[in-house]
């Protein structure tokens, strides 16, 4: 069997789908798209024609991994968003250090800004507490206090190997005995929090998700669904309550939502302009259902 393979999930994803898939050239390549409408197809068929094209309806990223993992033949595979691509010798840097590790299920490279400058990566798994500590400001009292804030790793410094809850799926290896034991990913979650529920599923079957900084990849962040923000970032707060309801329970994730929602109406009296109007959209969207009926509902 083959070492490693790509997956690439698209969505209107020019200009920076062709960096990404340069990057990963040689290997076999899967891009899974998902109704792109800005040539991107057209791109990818006439500057990469050894990588496998897969058109689906858009159900969300957790399907779109799912469809391309299983398209591949390779004992581990490295899944990149559209505007992230790896550097430098980071593709055989992945695959020796998981080799290296019993029980290595997921690895994340070091994330970068196009600038170079660090993106940091890690996370902590969400609780009620952690999301107040997140929404409600009170991580910026203590930046590297793991009381407040644990949601984002404690402001470690990504400058060394660590086990981690997970870490962003900008780019990720994902060891193929790893997901066919543990499972594919929750189709549940369109968009957000995918990766989070799937490496605590991990983690709960015995397998270890670890931070690797002597693999790089550059991330550009939001570049194919920014101008969607406002429903987006709804996506990625039902995401959180999606991910509570499962693991912690229903109790859990209600405790959630009001957290959210008061950490919201803070956010949208400090910030103005489309910060604000995004916040408070998101702080009506909350208000107005219980945590079962926005999971439940499509808008």
């Amino acid at each position: 069997m083959a070492e490693l393979s790509a997956v690439v999930v698209t969505y209107n994803a020019v200009p920076y789908v062709e960096p990404c898939l340069e990057s990963v050239e040689g290997l076999e390549t899967i891009v899974v798209d998902h109704g792109s409408t800005d040539g991107t197809l057209d791109l990818v068929r006439v500057r990469f024609p050894a990588a496998t094209v897969i058109e689906q309806e858009n159900r969300g990223l957790a399907a779109g991994w799912n469809t391309g993992i299983r398209a591949t033949s390779t004992k581990h595979v490295v899944v990149l968003n559209s505007d992230a691509w790896l550097t430098g010798e980071a593709a055989d840097g992945l695959v020796r250090f998981a080799d290296g590790v019993p029980r290595a299920g997921w690895i994340a490279p070091r994330l970068v800004n196009p600038d170079g400058s660090l993106q940091p990566s890690v996370r902590g798994f969400p609780t009620p507490w952690r999301l107040a500590t997140e929404y409600l400001f009170l991580r910026k009292l203590a930046p590297r206090s793991r009381l407040l804030n644990g949601f984002y790793g404690a402001g470690f410094p990504h400058d060394e190997v660590r086990e981690v809850d997970f870490a962003k799926a900008a780019c990720f290896l994902i060891r193929r005995e790893a997901f066919d034991e543990v499972g594919p990913f929750d189709e549940a979650f369109f968009l957000f929090s995918e990766e989070t529920d799937w490496c605590y599923r991990a983690r709960s079957a015995g397998w270890r998700t670890l931070f690797f900084p002597g693999a790089e990849a550059v991330h550009v962040g939001g570049a194919s669904w920014r101008r969607e923000s406002a429903a987006l970032f709804r996506e990625q707060v039902r995401g959180h309550l999606r991910f509570l309801v499962k693991h912690r329970g229903a109790p859990a994730a209600e405790r959630a939502r009001k957290v959210i929602l008061a950490g919201l109406r803070l956010r949208s009296l400090v910030f103005r302009g489309e910060r604000r109007d995004v916040y408070r959209g998101a702080a009506d969207w909350l208000a107005g259902s219980s945590t079962t009926a926005l999971l439940e509902s499509k808008s």
